[in-house]
C-alpha cells in the first residue's frame, strides 16, 4: 500500500513534537528503528527511542522548535528546523539548526507511516 506524503510528514512531525513534549508514545517508530546523531548511533530500537523521548535527560532542556521545512525524496523525509533550549543568559538563548532525515517508506504492507531510521546533524548557535 502507498503511504501518502502527508502521513509521512505527520510521522516525522510527531517525533519533532515529542522532542519538546517529552511524550514519545504516539511516535510511529518501526520496531527496529535506529537513530544516528552527529555520526554516532544513539537509538537502537523503536522502544528505546520512545523511552528516551519520554524520560531522557538530554531532551529536558529543549523548549521549542520552529516549524520545519520538509522535503521528500523517495523514502526519505528531510526536516530542517531550529531547536530552542531553556538555556538562556544575558537575553540570549542557546539554540541549534537541525537537519534531520527520516526514513519512512512510501510503500508498506500495513499502509501506515512508520519511522525506520533517523539521521540528525545539528549546529548550535546563540540566539539574540
Amino acid at each position: 500500500m502507498i503511504v501518502s506524503e502527508e502521513s509521512r510528514i505527520a510521522a516525522a512531525q510527531s517525533y519533532i513534537d515529542a522532542l519538546v513534549s517529552h511524550d514519545g508514545d504516539s511516535v510511529p517508530f518501526a520496531a527496529r528503528c535506529t537513530r544516528v546523531e552527529q555520526g554516532i548511533k544513539n537509538g537502537f530500537s523503536g522502544n528505546h527511542l520512545r523511552r528516551s523521548l519520554n524520560r531522557g535527560a538530554q531532551y529536558r532542556f529543549l523548549a521549542d522548535t520552529t516549524p520545519p521545512d520538509y522535503r521528500i525524496d523517495g523514502d526519505r523525509v528531510r526536516a530542517a528546523y531550529t531547536v530552542l533550549t531553556k538555556a538562556a543568559f544575558g537575553g540570549r538563548r542557546l539554540a541549534a539548526r537541525v537537519d534531520e532525515t527520516f526514513v519512512i517508506p512510501a510503500e508498506t504492507s500495513s499502509g501506515r507511516a512508520e519511522i525506520h531510521h533517523i539521521k540528525v546533524r545539528f549546529q548550535p548557535f546563540i540566539q539574540r
